[in-house]
């Protein structure tokens, strides 16, 4: 993990035919949560930020998201206040598109709506330099189709950023087809210019990260479905490693959200002509969202969230579905990394994943991989390929395809071969 992280920040997957640049004005398009902690990264770093929204005063809420984390440093006198102003100052609070010229670089951080997409990044692009880069802070939506509402889509790529960007230390860069390798070299600088750790993937649904954590939650819901305790599902996970459980994560990203990234996923599928085919953990989904529990920012879950009081599941579960299913502790552990590991081989042989390396960065510092595992892949080369091959199988016989085991496994396992660059 240590040697495959420097590597990383040696710039391992950056094309190396270009000068590396430094980002001096960013623009932000949408100051929510998002927008608001990628507007904080950087100008902690030196860089002038232009924090756009609909509304100055919905701009300004962004900003003073900054200002509280600034707030918090300077009373913990880890910053002086003179620092504080000077990293406030350098961002620029604003609605108006015209404020956005002569940025190097712009982001785009609104809601996972393709119409709202389109229409931000036409009218911001026109601000930008030919040379310069437009970027998206989807967590879903292939690049390559966002592409489609740019007029130099050479110059579009991801940058999907992890919430909170002041803690999380990871960036997913995703190229799209027409992305140019010029491009993703000034993404890449830009990435590290603000202390994050990048990692590169190709284009597709959910791309690598997204994609993997969803099997994570949907593996927990899944389970508290099929009438497991709730408790147990969240302490297998906390004892294999996780930092929260499946249960407590949903609640953070919200029970709605995935509701409405499944809705825009079945409307691409169908447009695409092929076939849907629903996740055990839906029926589940739905039934708390008829309950009108959406998640922690709603104020009821999977868990309860009383003023001033540590959290606790919700006693509901109980009676909703039943909780009295029989387990083995270290099955449900089992559940959780092999559905995980299984995605990130697929995500390796779709060629999405271009490297092990990025796999493994990838899996512990985006999507919470316990950090003795060394990343997903490395989880399958320590417990050995034939040992996970043979227990994929028997989890495939008990809980569906989703445990299928990749045909790259059932080779590698036999030539005795393991993950590494």
């Amino acid at each position: 993990l240590w040697f495959q992280l420097n590597e990383i920040k040696a710039g391992a997957a950056r094309p190396p035919s270009f000068e590396k640049e430094q980002v001096t004005k960013l623009g932000i398009l949408g100051a929510g949560m998002m927008g608001a902690g990628i507007a904080y990264a950087s100008a902690c770093k030196g860089i002038e930020v232009v924090l756009k929204d609909v509304s100055v005063e919905q701009a300004e809420k962004g900003k003073a998201y900054s200002q509280n984390l600034l707030d918090r440093k300077v009373s913990k006198k880890r910053l002086t206040s003179e620092q504080r102003d000077a990293t406030l100052d350098r961002i620029l609070a604003t609605s108006s598109v015209e404020d956005l010229a002569g940025c190097d670089l712009i982001i785009e951080a609104v809601f996972e709506d393709r119409n709202l997409k389109a229409s931000v990044t036409k009218e911001a692009e026109r601000q930008l330099a030919p040379s310069n880069i437009f970027a998206t802070n989807t967590s879903t939506l292939p690049i390559t189709s966002l592409a489609e509402a740019s007029e130099r889509p050479a110059n579009f790529i991801g940058l999907h950023f992890f919430s909170p960007v002041d803690k999380m230390p990871l960036v997913e860069i995703i190229t799209g087809k027409e992305t140019s390798d010029e491009t993703l070299a000034k993404a890449y600088d830009f990435v590290l210019q603000i202390g994050k750790t990048p990692i590169v993937v190709n284009d597709s649904r959910g791309f690598f990260t997204s994609r993997v954590f969803a099997t994570f939650a949907q593996e927990g819901i899944t389970m508290l479905g099929e009438g497991i305790p709730a408790a147990a599902i969240e302490n297998a996970a906390f004892l294999a490693g996780y930092p929260v459980g499946p249960l407590a994560v949903t609640d953070e990203v919200s029970i709605t959200l995935m509701e409405k990234i499944r809705n825009q996923t079945i409307k691409d599928i169908q447009a695409e002509g092929l076939t849907y085919v629903a996740h055990p953990s839906e029926s589940v989904v739905d039934r708390m969202l008829e309950s009108n529990r959406s998640g922690k920012a709603a104020g009821a879950g999977f868990y309860e969230y009383p003023k001033n009081k540590k959290k606790y599941l919700w006693p509901g579960l109980q009676e909703i579905f039943a909780g009295k299913a029989e387990f083995e502790l270290q099955h449900l552990k089992d559940r959780l990394f092999y559905i995980m590991a299984i995605e990130t081989v697929r995500c390796l042989d779709e060629n999405v994943l271009t490297s092990v390396r990025d796999a493994n960065i990838g899996s512990i510092m985006g999507i919470g991989a316990p950090v003795w595992t060394g990343g997903l892949l490395q989880f399958i080369n320590q417990t050995g390929l034939p040992t996970f091959v043979a227990r994929a199988t028997e989890l495939a016989s008990l809980h569906g395809d989703r445990y299928a085991v990749p045909e790259i496994l059932h080779s590698m396992a036999k030539n005795g071969k393991t993950f590494k660059d």
